[in-house]
């Protein structure tokens, strides 16, 4: 990855996020709500914690289930725990959970027992993702190495080709890598790099909790099961479906918000300089799907509202419902582009179709 970080235009001609800003700011004040979660996120968090440990629970005290149940409670388990890291994990570590900071590090801390680790995720999600999106070179959600060809950009392979119809098969495979590989290679690259979100802390810090908590996941999810009685290789199997699962949500959640033939990639000038302001910048990166669907609303933790979650990601996604009228219609009214996918259908074809595109012989390499 680059480490010459681009710098945004300061300049807002069009007053877009000035606008918008107070917009949004006066709908919180004259309607008396904080911008934070409320018993609606909490409701949530229970009924999600709730799918995603019941059947825990079930296999480990029910160790002679049938097989297809115990594939069936497999596959539960990876819903709760993709529905957790949308909505309860996500906004803790965005700091938009609750107005109390210990809560939000707890809710946020919650993606250790999906397999992850608050430091890689902050510093890659919140610090490269949120400020340089689709930024070659510097948001690593576009780069897949070779096997998956995410922008024009990207180095060409025969193998792309075919890459509309592979990746969704490796898509499945996020979490789990996260489980195994991805945080440490992050996490020595990223205290190479210096780079952190918030009050940075020591090396040994960081190295000792990831170590720790990984010890601790893989006891609880593989160790354990399998001193109460569950076979190894069902407790195997299960871990990886649980995974895939997850990991196949959470990724064609991601993908379907800035990898379609709207968003586009910009890049800095020779001077490290980006032509758009940071906020228009995001219009131009992000797209929305399914506004209107309320189950994909409710699940994804208001994800399908990307363009809001990127302009607003201190606000809790309980009220991107509400802001995005706003949104739409200073966009509008700037001539800006709000672009969006009015079905999650309609969303996941252009995904694959823009993939296919990308996967073709460039004319020029």
């Amino acid at each position: 990855m680059n480490n010459n970080a681009p710098t945004f235009a300061k300049q807002d001609n069009l007053k877009f996020f000035r606008t918008l800003n107070s917009k949004v700011n006066n709908y919180f004040k004259e309607n008396n709500i904080q911008k934070t979660g409320n018993w609606k996120l909490y409701l949530k968090t229970i009924i999600l914690f709730t799918v995603f440990l019941t059947p825990y629970f079930l296999i480990i005290m029910l160790t002679d289930m049938p097989f297809w149940l115990f594939l069936l409670l497999s596959i539960v388990i990876g819903i709760g725990m993709a529905g957790i890291g949308m909505n309860v994990m996500h906004d803790g570590n965005h700091g938009s959970y609750s107005n109390k900071n210990w809560i939000n590090q707890f809710m946020g801390g919650t993606i250790y027992i999906l397999a992850g680790n608050v430091y890689n995720w902050q510093v890659q999600h919140n610090v490269l993702h949120h400020t340089y999106t689709n930024i070659i070179g510097h948001d690593e959600d576009l780069d897949a190495g070779r096997v998956i060809r995410f922008t024009k950009d990207a180095k060409w392979y025969n193998f792309h080709k075919f890459q509309h119809y592979y990746s969704i098969f490796l898509y499945g495979l996020l979490t789990f890598n996260w489980s195994l590989t991805t945080d440490f290679k992050q996490m020595r690259a990223y205290l190479k790099r210096k780079l952190s979100y918030g009050e940075a802390k020591s090396t040994k810090f960081l190295w000792t909790t990831l170590v720790i908590t990984k010890v601790i996941y893989f006891s609880v999810w593989i160790v354990l099961p399998m001193l109460l009685g569950v076979t190894w290789w069902k407790v195997l199997i299960g871990f990886f479906i649980m995974h895939y699962t997850a990991g196949l949500i959470l990724s064609v959640v991601f993908q379907l918000a800035h990898v379609v033939e709207e968003t586009a990639n910009p890049q800095p000038n020779e001077l490290g300089e980006m032509e758009n302001t940071w906020a228009v910048h995001q219009l131009f990166t992000t797209v929305n799907f399914a506004p209107k669907n309320w189950i994909v609303n409710w699940y994804t933790g208001g994800l399908n509202h990307q363009i809001e979650h990127h302009l607003f990601p201190n606000i809790s996604h309980i009220h991107y419902n509400k802001i995005a009228a706003f949104v739409k219609e200073t966009a509008q009214d700037c001539n800006l582009p709000y672009h969006e996918y009015k079905t999650m259908r309609s969303a996941v074809i252009a995904h694959f179709k823009h993939l296919k595109e990308l996967g073709a012989k460039p004319l020029i390499q």
